[in-house]
């Protein structure tokens, strides 16, 4: 097997509040190999952006480690860290949110190169964004205009431009594609499958849309309330799913058939809170098989398969 090139060890990211501590992300442990994706799916609010964020340490982690070939990127200190992020990029999932709207195409694309000093002088820098510009499918006419002149495609074009410019080794594609037309996804997530083939980057993919996900990722990490509650291969995560939150999101999936119409198994009781949670399984409320060993005790992650493991006490 591939050796990681990001791996998480017992990551940890809480953040108070007036009533405690949220536990966003809490023992994440998964390990991403060089030039393979890992998507993370779940609901909104159990923690997917808070750990691509932690990782890039966009937000500072309150415990465990990041290891980026092998070292621990969180020991690192502010000019460690100004040079670990030419390798280390994000798209986010708002393109217009993220764009100057006071900056032109070009402005934008060359904006890293510039922080990070690379390029000797301006233009050898626009000749890198013309380019990056032919790469992500953006014509050169759109080099002098403005973020707010444009679709929502050709925005988040120039957002994965800009994470290229640095010629990363690894992505955290926060969401891409989700607030784009479903023509306009396919194009998006194709270019990116094509970049990954091409120069083998390695993507953390998240998203809330099962297939989506199952479209790009080699291997998928399902989140419930900041915990990873099972991770296994794409293939074997549709075929074979273990944990009740997966099923329960597989089961949401609508098939675009009227002949082979299925009844939707809606997942039923509240949510509870991510701040200072009870021992136990975070789902118990909410999982039609929790007994009162689920709701007193808490899982942890392990391997039942080859690569698949899953936070449950029955499977």
């Amino acid at each position: 097997m591939t050796a990681p090139l990001i791996e998480t060890r017992h990551l940890k990211k809480y953040f108070s509040t007036p009533h405690g501590l949220l536990h966003a992300v809490d023992d994440v442990n998964i390990a991403i190999p060089a030039g393979k994706t890992l998507g993370v799916v779940g609901e909104s609010g159990c923690g997917k952006s808070t750990l691509g964020r932690v990782i890039l340490r966009l937000l500072e982690a309150t415990s465990g480690e990041v290891l980026f070939n092998g070292e621990n990127i969180l020991n690192y200190s502010p000019k460690q860290m100004k040079e670990m992020r030419k390798a280390m990029q994000i798209v986010f999932q708002d393109p217009f949110a993220s764009l100057n709207p006071r900056m032109t195409v070009s402005e934008l694309i060359a904006e890293p190169m510039k922080v990070c000093g690379v390029g000797r002088n301006d233009r050898e820098r626009l000749e890198r964004v013309f380019q990056l510009m032919e790469t992500v499918g953006l014509a050169e006419r759109f080099v002098n205009t403005y973020p707010h002149e444009m679709d929502g495609g050709r925005r988040q074009r120039i957002g994965i431009a800009r994470a290229l410019a640095l010629d990363p080794q690894f992505i955290v594609c926060d969401e891409p594609v989700s607030a784009l037309d479903v023509s306009i996804q396919a194009q998006i997530l194709n270019l990116l499958m094509d970049l990954q083939d091409s120069k083998g980057y390695t993507y953390m993919f998240i998203t809330h849309d099962m297939s989506v996900v199952k479209h790009i990722s080699d291997q998928i990490a399902v989140m419930y309330l900041g915990q990873c509650v099972e991770l296994a291969p794409t293939k074997t995560l549709f075929s074979d799913p273990l944990h009740p939150y997966t099923h329960g999101l597989l089961n949401a999936i609508p098939i675009p058939s009227l002949k082979h119409r299925k009844a939707l198994h809606i997942m039923k009781g509240e949510v509870v809170s991510p701040i200072d949670p009870k021992p136990g399984c975070r789902f118990a409320a909410r999982c039609p098989e929790a007994t009162d060993e689920c709701r007193r005790e808490g899982q942890t992650l392990r391997e039942v398969a080859p690569g698949h493991f899953v936070s449950c006490f029955k499977r």
